[in-house]
């Protein structure tokens, strides 16, 4: 083995050490039996997840974060795939301009996003609710959703809808019938992409909620009383959903390229 292959050993060592000992150290003391997540680590117990599943705070949050990222997800997808499916059937001079603001959220933070639709929404007497946050993630999430689906829309896709057409099919039982079944890991990759962004975004969750908040603005606002052991178990809980997200997203990825 040469001195290349154990520096870039070492690095990548180094770097997933860097990205994931915050992570294990948080897992790790979710589990601890003391109060202070600090050394040494005194015994193993679940405790803290008890508590966790104790505090009807914190369920109502996870419940609120769940009811967010389904329904913001289902709608960034479906947006996001008729504007893919618009832009790839329907080859227009505009085309590159629309998809340049259909991806522009992308480049801007989601402070000044949260910003400018609290604005709006002020102006529109929307009050701060879970609906202004779920629309505020499909404001980010749909130019994800968009690039999945715009990337898989192909010129074969567009020969068996042809087909579908010339047998008497119209455009909505092409659509429904051809093209979303061919398109379905893209479309559920998508959705799952955009839930996993819901599910951990805060900044905009804190500014347009009120009353109604979602797990990460929970697990804020109880921070700013102190360390409470029991937020270890709900971070714990929060990561693994996302892992799990994340692990499906590579699961339909990867049956999709076996048969793509």
């Amino acid at each position: 083995m040469n001195a290349r292959r154990i520096f870039a050993i070492i690095y990548l060592l180094l770097a997933l050490g860097f990205i994931f000992l915050p992570v294990v150290m948080l897992i790790q003391y979710s589990f601890q039996d003391g109060l202070l997540p600090v050394p040494p680590f005194k015994g193993v117990s679940l405790r803290w997840y008890d508590a966790f599943l104790a505090n009807d705070r914190l369920i109502h949050a996870m419940g609120n974060s769940t009811l967010v990222a389904i329904a913001s997800s289902a709608v960034a997808t479906a947006l996001g795939f008729l504007a893919a499916y618009g832009m790839a059937r329907r080859k227009r001079r505009l085309n590159l301009g629309l998809q340049l603001l259909l991806m522009a959220p992308i480049a801007v933070s989601y402070l000044i996003i949260a910003m400018g639709l609290l604005i709006v929404f002020n102006w529109l007497g929307i009050s701060r609710s879970l609906l202004a946050v779920g629309i505020g993630h499909v404001v980010i999430n749909l130019p994800l959703c968009f690039a999945i689906v715009y990337s898989q829309l192909g010129e074969h896709q567009a020969n068996i809808e042809r087909a579908a057409h010339d047998l008497g099919a119209s455009d909505l039982k092409a659509l429904l019938l051809i093209t979303v079944p061919m398109l379905w890991p893209a479309l559920l990759a998508g959705f799952l992409i955009a839930a996993t962004l819901s599910w951990d975004e805060f900044v905009i969750a804190f500014l347009l909620s009120k009353f109604e908040v979602t797990m990460p603005v929970m697990i804020w606002s109880m921070l700013r009383s102190g360390l409470n052991p029991a937020l270890n178990a709900a971070g714990t809980v929060v990561f693994a959903i996302s892992i799990l997200f994340v692990i499906l997203i590579e699961l339909i990825q990867a049956r999709s390229r076996r048969h793509g």
